[in-house]
C-alpha cells in the first residue's frame, strides 16, 4: 500500500513540478530581492515579483510539467485564464499573509515571511494546476 501511494505521489509530473516550482520560487524571490535592494516598498515588490513568477510558471508548467503542447490560441487561453485566476487567489493569500506578518505581527525580517508564505503557495498552486487547469481528463484538446 505504501509503495502504491509512493508511486502515485512521486512520479515524473510531481518531480517536474517540484523542480519548476523551485525555479519559479527563485524567480519570485530573486526579483523580490532585487526590487527591495533598489528601495522598492515590500508591497509593490511582492506584487511585481508575483507577476514575473506567474508568467514563468505558466510556460514551464504548460510545457514541462503537464506536457500540454498545444499552442492553439483557444487552448492556450483556456489554460492561461484559469491559471492566472488561481495564481491570483494564491497571490492575494501571499499579499494578505505578508502584510499580516510584517505589519500586523511586526516581523522585521520580511524575507523570512516570504519564504514561509511561498512554501504554502507552492502546494496550493500544484493542487489548482493539477485539478483545474492542466487536467487532461477535462477533454479539452483543441
Amino acid at each position: 500500500m505504501i509503495e502504491k501511494l509512493w508511486k502515485k505521489a512521486v512520479n515524473r509530473e510531481t518531480i517536474s513540478y517540484l523542480i519548476f516550482g523551485v525555479l519559479t520560487t527563485l524567480v519570485d524571490w530573486g526579483s523580490y530581492w532585487c526590487m527591495r535592494q533598489a528601495g522598492m516598498d515590500y508591497r509593490l515588490a511582492t506584487a511585481l515579483s508575483w507577476v514575473a513568477a506567474v508568467l514563468f510558471a505558466f510556460v514551464t508548467n504548460k510545457l514541462f510539467v503537464f506536457c500540454s503542447f498545444s499552442l492553439a490560441p483557444a487552448k492556450v487561453w483556456a489554460e492561461f485564464a484559469p491559471f492566472v485566476l488561481c495564481r491570483a487567489l494564491t497571490g492575494v493569500f501571499t499579499m494578505v499573509a505578508m502584510i499580516a506578518m510584517v505589519d500586523g505581527l511586526g516581523i522585521k525580517q520580511d524575507f523570512i515571511c516570504k519564504v514561509m508564505v511561498s512554501a504554502i503557495s507552492l502546494v496550493m498552486n500544484y493542487v489548482f494546476s493539477k485539478l483545474f487547469i492542466f487536467n487532461t481528463k477535462k477533454g479539452i484538446d483543441l
